[in-house]
């Protein structure tokens, strides 16, 4: 019984963090039409701020700072925005395809330094001794409260999501992913406007690694691999509907569910196809999001009219 608490509460945070992460690019791809094939690297960017930040002194990697993990936090939102700033001016010029290729490009570059400076953050090895919130309290007491945490942040961060899609600055948003020439026309301002979701989103990607490298108490190239980062995010914001929070939200739980429940399925093949099974678990998930599009187009559960509040 303890065995399965502990597999429940890890299931549920991790379908809490994978949330944030949709909900972020909801905000950039759903409300702006912003597509950002990147978010590994703001991921990355938030996750190692974190472990550097609150992990103990090491000669392997930059650290030694004892700071509090959860005043880690806006730090790491913060780091993660700053370094949006400048890649969203370059890129946001960019439309589409090419906007995807950017992205993730400079994603890779993010990540690549994180991997091959080993200074900073102890190259391929990683840093493994983050500290997480409320580990005094044993088990599975630590773990349930910072599950409490996780959906705390995520509940705040559906509701700031909800008022913003049906406010003036949301209405503008769809009015500039829908036809941007027609939004300048009547006096909008699509960079402005376009720079602001790229920023905010990418924000709260930072926040998601920053959850993640706490609650695993370890990040490094692995744990930022675009599969996982990446690849995952898009296909629950795909599966559950994009222009939609709650959406976001059942896409980040159908599909965590299916792949946590494929790797109980791959722990079981022979040996040799053990090593193969991330690609098999990724061709499911392919293969759900192709079954999932012919039944619904627009995802489970579809953009919908917001509320009006001015």
């Amino acid at each position: 019984m303890f065995g399965l608490l502990m597999y429940g509460l890890t299931l549920l945070t991790m379908i809490g963090i994978y949330g944030v992460l949709t909900l972020a690019l909801n905000l950039q791809w759903g409300f702006a039409g912003l597509f950002n094939a990147g978010i590994a690297g703001f991921f990355a960017v938030g996750a190692y701020t974190t472990a550097i930040l609150t992990a103990p002194e090491s000669a392997n990697h930059l650290g030694g700072f004892g700071w509090p993990p959860l005043a880690a936090l806006p730090v790491a939102m913060l780091l993660s925005g700053l370094i949006a700033w400048p890649i969203g001016r370059i890129c946001l010029g960019l439309k589409g395809d090419y906007l995807a290729m950017a992205s993730i490009g400079i994603a890779e570059i993010i990540r690549l330094v994180f991997k091959n400076e080993t200074w900073l953050a102890n190259g391929t090895m990683g840093i493994s001794t983050v500290p997480r919130p409320f580990e005094s309290l044993g088990q599975p007491w630590g773990n349930a409260a910072f599950l409490l945490l996780v959906v705390l942040i995520l509940v705040v961060l559906y509701l700031a999501a909800e008022r913003a899609w049906a406010s003036p600055w949301g209405r503008a948003m769809r009015a500039i992913r829908d036809n941007e020439l027609a939004a300048a026309a009547i006096g909008k301002d699509v960079v402005r406007f376009r720079l602001e979701a790229f920023v905010i989103g990418s924000m709260v990607m930072g926040l998601g690694g920053a959850l993640s490298a706490m609650y695993f108490k370890f990040i490094g190239a692995s744990a930022t691999e675009p599969l996982l980062t990446t690849f995952l995010v898009w296909v629950m914001l795909i599966i559950g509907g994009s222009g939609n929070n709650r959406g976001a939200l059942l896409g980040a739980l159908v599909v965590w569910l299916i792949w946590s429940g494929t790797e109980l399925f791959t722990n079981r093949l022979p040996a040799e196809w053990i090593t193969r099974s991330s690609y098999l678990r990724a061709l499911l998930i392919g293969v759900l999001l192709i079954v999932v599009l012919q039944r619904f187009a627009r995802g489970i559960l579809p953009e919908r009219p917001p509320r009006r509040i001015d």
